[in-house]
């Protein structure tokens, strides 16, 4: 299995457009002390040809040339063969429409984020109108195949697990399902990604989910608990926005080492975050606890 990390920014992107917190000042000023970075998604492959996409950013158009370095020898070419979506989030789901030239488009989602996509956000009705849009549902805790788009198998499996936190603000129904984790499993080989970009708290049973994987690719948004009500950005903590926060006790960084498997990778980290600077102090804290944090176009293979 191949996996590309397309986008590992949160939302807004990095440096964020109307943002001068001192990490976006330090990626404007100096970018090779703070990489820019476009909105989180990834990409799973097994022939490195055609690829399924975790999540659509509204970076995807930008993201995609990360597929195909080579132009292909047709007119048209779409290395897309489906989306596997944890939730309804705007910067998770909005690529969704820029993909509508594809002309074909698979989604797998829960019926939860499905809802949302198609009475609040309104993004598969708009969608549909210039693509073919086939929907296929994920129940929790049950693996699904994921097809090619001409039917045929792909060898790649997907499990869909709720992980706590709120659906989005402009969602009108709260129903089970409207955040997921993914496990996606390669038949052949037993490989296996854990992608859990969004999370508010870290349980006993989610840690044992997630030894299951090879590669963790987790939520990295933010450092402490306060980081955005320090720097006058929000009123809200980061469990608040439920994301588990990176340091303290209780933090992600100390209990994802706890791990002693899978290789783990920070993801979805947001333009606040000190670790986006590389020759920071919480930067190398993170990395002498064996965690990796993500860069676009990252690339892994597994198992």
């Amino acid at each position: 299995m191949r996996v590309i990390l397309l986008g590992t920014a949160a939302g807004g992107g990095f440096p964020q457009w109307n943002c001068w917190c001192p990490s976006c000042r330090v990626a404007r000023a100096t970018p090779e002390r703070a990489h820019p970075r476009t909105q989180s998604s990834a990409a799973v492959s097994l022939d490195g040809e055609r690829w399924f996409l975790l999540n659509a950013s509204p970076d995807v158009r930008e993201q995609l040339g990360r597929l195909t370095p080579e132009a292909p020898s047709g007119m048209r070419h779409v290395p897309v063969e489906g989306i596997v979506l944890t939730d309804a989030e705007l910067d998770h789901t909005l690529g969704i429409a820029l993909l509508r030239e594809g002309r074909h488009l698979q989604l797998y989602a829960t019926a939860a984020v499905r809802a949302v996509l198609a009475e609040d956000s309104r993004i598969l009705p708009v969608t549909s109108a210039f693509a073919q849009v086939e929907t296929t549902d994920l129940p929790l805790d049950v693996s699904v195949p994921l097809r090619y788009r001409d039917g045929s198998t792909s060898g790649l499996s997907v499990t869909a697990f709720a992980v706590p936190g709120d659906p989005p603000r402009f969602a009108r129904r709260e129903l089970a399902g409207h955040t997921v984790g993914l496990l996606i499993r390669e038949a052949a080989t037993d490989a296996t990604l854990a992608f859990v970009p969004g999370c508010g708290a870290l349980d006993a049973a989610l840690l044992a989910r997630l030894r299951q994987a090879n590669l963790v690719l987790f939520d990295g948004t933010f450092w402490t608990d306060d980081e955005m009500i320090r720097l006058g950005l929000s009123e809200r903590t980061a469990r608040e926005m439920d994301h588990l926060p990176q340091s303290g006790a209780d933090g992600s960084l100390a209990l994802l080492r706890r791990l002693n498997g899978p290789r783990v990778v920070y993801t979805h980290i947001n333009n606040s975050n000190p670790i986006l600077i590389e020759d920071s102090i919480e930067r190398r804290e993170v990395l002498a606890a064996g965690i990796e944090i993500g860069d676009d176009a990252m690339s892994f293979a597994l198992p």
